[in-house]
């Protein structure tokens, strides 16, 4: 399995009082240019080489040694082969400039790059061209119970399997946006415990679509918002999924979603949920000539929605669609119409200047 990583519902809102973003400041405390004049710790220097057949797991160990207290990290242009894993832990206000291209040869599992117990830290790539390509195995890029961060300008693009999450979170007060992603199975996914997370602006380009969970026990999600997500292609625009889970999803908002070619739009697998409200809900199908809602153990305003307040589970009941008006599909250009092969190498791609239709990205592009 190859992979590539690269440095219309229009509102769905649950509880009639929905706040949700970030509660505090995000990104750095101390700028990149801050730290790399303290000192730029090139791989190069620390036995690594620039070569397809040389392991460079060890070198960046080192720099990373040398440089995690205040310092630069850098693995400028060229071609790097990684051959054992790097857990780097306990930097502070530490970069990683990522300017080449690294590829995983290793067979080991976990993570290929690990990083834990670090604060103020930056993965960039100075020119935008740094790049990881990986026989991807499971999730390409997780967030575990981190706060205060910032990911965004960055292409994922996996094989069409499952089991190939794009991005993975947990944490408190995160901020992802201006994302692609292609694999098949979640784009961009919370689990828990979150809490303020913002995720705005994100590309699902032959994916499995945004999710939240699955919900396990002693589920903890709230003040959670998505925001321009633009699905095509994918299993779903949007899908809510429990495990047998308990505890609590709430105060949670998921606005301007817009796309085609899906499989489910609204997904909420659970029950039974309440204080739901849907508004401004506009679909139609590509092929024939009805589109059908269905509605289980779910309360609020909307669509099929019960308006009771026993809130106990219920039978399916459905409500068909047989027309719309104005109906047109809103496309962007580099939509894929097949997802990549198991054995097949993936290019590595240009970052795009949009992520969601006539909407320019937050941060531009270094370089």
């Amino acid at each position: 399995m190859k992979f590539s990583i690269l440095s219309a519902v229009p509102a769905l809102f649950f509880s009639s009082l929905v706040s949700a973003q970030l509660s505090g400041d995000v990104g750095l405390s101390n700028t990149r240019a801050s730290k790399a004049a303290i000192k730029v710790c090139n791989i190069l220097n620390y036995g690594g080489v620039a070569s397809k057949t040389t392991d460079n797991g060890p070198a960046i160990a080192s720099a990373w040694a040398a440089g995690k207290s205040g310092r630069e990290v850098y693995i400028l242009a060229g071609n790097y082969r990684l051959a054992t894993w790097v857990p780097l832990t306990g930097g502070k206000a530490v970069s990683i400039n990522l300017d080449g291209i690294i590829y995983r040869t290793g067979t080991e599992g976990g993570n290929m790059i690990f990083i834990e117990h670090t604060t103020d830290f930056e993965f960039y790539s100075s020119t935008s061209k740094g790049a990881v390509q990986v026989d991807a195995g499971a999730f390409h890029f997780v967030m575990d119970t981190c706060s205060n961060g910032e990911v965004y300008n960055m292409i994922i693009r996996g094989s069409n399997e499952g089991g190939l999450d794009g991005i993975d979170v947990w944490g408190t007060n995160n901020w992802i946006h201006d994302i692609e992603v292609t694999n098949k199975d979640e784009c961009i996914i919370v689990k828990s415990p979150t809490s303020y997370i913002l995720i705005k602006s994100i590309y699902c380009n032959c994916s499995g679509g945004c999710a939240t969970g699955s919900l396990g026990v002693d589920t903890d999600i709230h003040d959670i918002e998505y925001n321009h997500i633009y699905t095509q292609e994918s299993n779903q625009m949007l899908m809510i999924k429990s495990n047998a889970g308990s505890g609590s999803v709430y105060s949670c908002s998921f606005n301007n979603f817009m796309g085609h070619s899906n499989a489910y739009m609204l997904d909420i697998d659970g029950a039974p949920c309440y204080d739901i409200t849907i508004e401004s809900f506009d679909i139609w199908t590509e092929a024939g000539s009805e589109v059908l809602y269905k509605c289980e153990n779910a309360y609020g305003s909307g669509p099929c929605l019960s308006t009771g307040t026993d809130y106990t589970a219920y039978a399916i009941t459905t409500h068909t669609v047989t027309s719309v008006t104005s109906y047109s599909i809103t496309t962007m250009a580099a939509d894929f119409t097949v997802g990549f092969g198991l054995m097949t190498s993936i290019p590595i791609p240009a970052i795009p200047t949009s992520f969601f239709p006539g909407l320019a990205p937050s941060s531009a592009l270094l370089g």
